[in-house]
């Protein structure tokens, strides 16, 4: 997702800081693959370190595997839901909508190799704005929420006016 790993205007997020090598045949001759998770702050999404109103937009691409081998790369690469994930995924939209300012941007990015995105959007009362959807398959979606000014949510389900 990210152009400019060093742009100071960014700050990446994740739970863990590692550089593994996972088995990648399509990658290098060797088979293998260099993978480098190099967070600017260690941080758990359902639990973020920052006050709130903080951001004017926040990129939500939290892990969408909830079965994956214990030698994946992908598992490796991106992590891996735990068994409890509509709650993580409900407490991560709603730290990143506590972190935005009013009428902040939140830009969320879902792959629906295991769960379709009809089981994603319930997990938050805000409804997106608008999406794209992309990859080979068609089965990556990114979504743009835009915090109310107010701070009152929207009525009605999050899925209204989503096609899937």
């Amino acid at each position: 997702m990210w152009f400019d790993k060093e742009d100071p205007r960014a700050v990446f997020g994740d739970q863990r800081s590692e550089t593994i090598i996972v088995t990648d045949r399509t990658h290098r001759d060797d088979g293998t693959r260099t993978l480098r998770i190099e967070p600017d702050t260690l941080m758990d999404f359902r639990k973020m370190p920052f006050n709130d109103n903080s951001f004017k937009l926040v990129a939500f691409d939290p892990p969408h595997l909830v079965r994956a081998g214990p030698k994946s790369w992908l598992a490796a690469k991106y992590g891996k839901l735990t068994d409890d994930w509509r709650a993580d995924l409900s407490a991560g939209f709603a730290e990143c909508f506590r972190v935005l300012e009013a009428s902040g941007v939140l830009v969320f990015k879902w792959n629906e190799t295991q769960v379709k995105l009809r089981e994603i959007l319930p997990l938050t009362p805000h409804k997106p704005l608008f999406g794209q959807v992309s990859g080979r398959a068609g089965m990556t979606h990114w979504l743009v929420f835009m915090k109310p000014a107010n701070d009152n949510i929207e009525s009605g389900t999050a899925t209204e006016g989503v096609e899937k």
